[in-house]
């Protein structure tokens, strides 16, 4: 059986680490964007930052950011939860992704994992949630979110229809102290 929110949403024990790991399933009760194309986005979630997931008709998942940023970042629900888990930072590896840079991505990513403060209990909540869904392994995870946003031709708008900007930001690790030390 596929993995879907429907299916995900019926086991509360999934549904609390990923809490823990920023991703809620209490989706907003108004609808902040609009999507051209889209009449009515579904919004399976959010995270503590604002952000909106959306699951699109081609079942691909959109994020959608309170800052004015939104893309796809996974082709579809199985591979959204896979880069959660995987990569719980993964909004902060767009935010030093150079622009859209891969190997700059996969930098960031490396000195995110090497920074993690509670490194334990992300690890016990890795484990748990692929136990409990039985999924594999992320096998790139950083490489299939920059194929996501890069891909990305979604156009998302605010109320007032100006168009969201890329989730690529134009930071590197190199522009913050503790992520530049820990890559090193």
């Amino acid at each position: 059986m596929p993995l879907t929110p429907e299916v995900l949403t019926t086991n509360d024990e999934v549904v609390a680490w990923l809490g823990s790991l920023d991703v809620s399933f209490a989706p907003d009760e108004e609808t902040w964007f609009t999507i051209d194309g889209i009449e009515s986005p579904r919004q399976i979630g959010s995270d503590s930052a604002g952000g909106a997931f959306v699951l699109l008709p081609s079942q691909n998942v959109l994020y959608v950011s309170s800052e004015g940023r939104a893309g796809i970042i996974a082709e579809n629900f199985e591979a959204f939860i896979q880069l959660v888990i995987a990569r719980p930072y993964w909004l902060d590896i767009l935010k030093f992704s150079a622009g859209g840079d891969l190997a700059e991505m996969r930098r960031a990513a490396d000195a995110l994992e090497a920074t993690l403060d509670d490194e334990d209990d992300i690890n016990e909540a890795r484990e748990q949630l692929r136990a409990a869904l039985d999924l594999p392994d992320a096998n790139d995870p950083v490489s299939a979110l920059y194929d996501a946003v890069a891909a990305s031709d979604v156009v998302v708008r605010a109320t007032d229809a100006s168009p969201f900007t890329t989730l690529f930001n134009r930071f590197s690790i190199d522009n913050n102290p503790m992520l530049r030390d820990a890559a090193a």
